[in-house]
């Protein structure tokens, strides 16, 4: 156990030292840097048994601007290296991104109800509210599903010619295109 926690301990160094370096990093130190992330995400419970380093891993002057430009300078510099699986390194990506929306949404219980400005971060709580039951009205309802079916009829004219209950030509509208993109499960 010794040897794991002086590992861990190699690491933590190592790590805050990229991260403060992350701007004038290298291509063979941000591989290295995926190596043993990758190193980490095989031994979770040597993770979870020294957590209390997250504590201290960033001084207050680390952005937000910071945070977004450290993670896409990783992704850079690792993808142009080339020594890596780019799916492999998405896939460990999840996973981290799991963790850490597990750990905010878990710790978020834990932090008192207080307007507060701590390490250049500000935690505002929010009161709940009320939200209106708009199904209650029958009224609402029955607009909501003469919506609802008109949605319809325009989706169904943009593959054929159709005409409304009123006698109407259900006209083809145009279209706006979305983004291609890759959905992750895991």
């Amino acid at each position: 156990m010794d040897q794991k926690l002086k590992q861990i301990k190699k690491f933590d160094k190592w790590m805050r030292k990229t991260i403060q370096s992350v701007h004038y990093s290298n291509n063979e130190k941000m591989c290295n840097a995926y190596q043993k992330i990758n190193w980490m995400g095989a031994s979770s419970n040597l993770f979870l048994e020294n957590s209390e380093q997250f504590v201290t891993m960033y001084e207050p002057s680390f952005t937000k601007k910071d945070a977004i430009l450290t993670g896409k300078r990783m992704v850079d510099n690792v993808i142009e290296n080339g020594h890596v699986d780019k799916h492999q390194f998405m896939a460990n990506i999840c996973r981290l991104k799991e963790v850490i929306n597990s750990a905010d949404s878990e710790m978020r219980k834990y932090l008192p109800f207080e307007k507060l400005k701590y390490y250049g971060v500000e935690f505002v709580p929010t009161n709940g509210g009320d939200t209106i039951n708009y199904s209650e009205d029958p009224i609402y309802c029955q607009l909501k599903a003469d919506l609802d079916a008109r949605v319809e009829l325009l989706k169904l004219a943009q593959k054929q010619p159709i005409i409304d209950a009123y006698g109407n030509d259900v006209p083809k509208l145009g279209t706006t295109p979305r983004k291609n993109s890759i959905s992750l499960k895991f």
